[in-house]
């Protein structure tokens, strides 16, 4: 489908008038509301073409850093930022949407504004460096998906000039495909004789993936669980069986009020979510 978006810029100043947080994205929101006859209907949220930042403040060494849009009908969003020793990073993600925006919310049966609290997932970045993103990242918590892409950010900017030196995302850097090994072994000796083909042998047996236990914690309570071996078959010239090792791979994810999401990676990028 096609969605409006427009960028967002926020540049604030200190009381010396110098640049001391800088961010630049894009975004939207997938929302799931109730409507009035009883039915789950999911609905995008864009920002608007006029966007303000009232309540945005630089931060220092006690204070967190926070970046505040307010947009439409009664909708903003938030990111506070804290700093540890030599780095910052992203704290909570704040989101109020309004339901009684009746051109996103036509028929919705809960009216007002709703205010969604999440965990900012990315990693820590250096000081006086600059965190980039172009492609798509997603932050879900209950029943939203939030989408972010061409993300330019920096909080407690130094001297007041954003950096040169860039931290990216994971989505942005380019994974080398894995080399499948050839089924037969190479022919090293040259010959002018015409070889009949090769007798097919029978490809070995993938072995059942081990079980692995994972769970998601909702303060002190496991509020998800899966047992479960997984094994993934990618389509391909030659078909390609990964099994997922418990062992190094781990759960993420975050349990809400109707929605749960599972995430399994195994430290550099997401297996497979639930």
């Amino acid at each position: 489908g096609f969605f409006q978006s427009y960028a967002v810029e926020v540049d604030i100043k200190d009381a010396s008038n110098a640049t001391c947080l800088y961010a630049n994205w894009m975004m939207r929101f997938l929302i799931t509301y109730e409507s009035n006859n009883g039915d789950y209907k999911t609905t995008t949220l864009n920002l608007s073409s006029s966007v303000t930042h009232n309540g945005s403040v630089c931060g220092n060494d006690t204070q967190a850093a926070l970046v505040a849009v307010q947009f439409g009908e009664g909708h903003s969003w938030s990111i506070n930022f804290t700093k540890n020793n030599e780095t910052y990073q992203g704290d909570f993600i704040t989101l109020t949407y309004n339901t009684n925006d009746t051109a996103v919310f036509p028929d919705a049966k809960r009216k007002g504004p709703v205010t969604v609290l999440v965990k900012d997932t990315l990693h820590p970045v250096q000081l006086n460096t600059v965190f980039v993103c172009h492609n798509s990242y997603f932050v879900e918590a209950e029943n939203i998906t939030q989408i972010f892409w061409n993300v330019t950010v920096q909080a407690f900017v130094q001297n007041g000039t954003v950096s040169k030196k860039e931290s990216r995302c994971h989505a942005d850097i380019p994974t080398s495909t894995p080399t499948v090994p050839p089924a037969t072994a190479n022919v090293t000796t040259a010959s002018t004789t015409t070889l009949s083909p090769a007798p097919t042998t029978a490809p070995k047996p993938v072995e059942n993936p081990d079980t692995g236990n994972y769970s998601l914690k909702s303060g002190n309570k496991t509020c998800f669980l899966a047992t479960v071996g997984l094994q993934l078959n990618v389509s391909q010239d030659k078909p390609l069986l990964i099994n997922i090792n418990p062992k190094t791979t781990i759960a993420d994810g975050a349990c809400g009020n109707t929605t749960a999401t599972l995430k399994l990676n195994d430290g550099n990028s997401t297996l497979i979510g639930f």
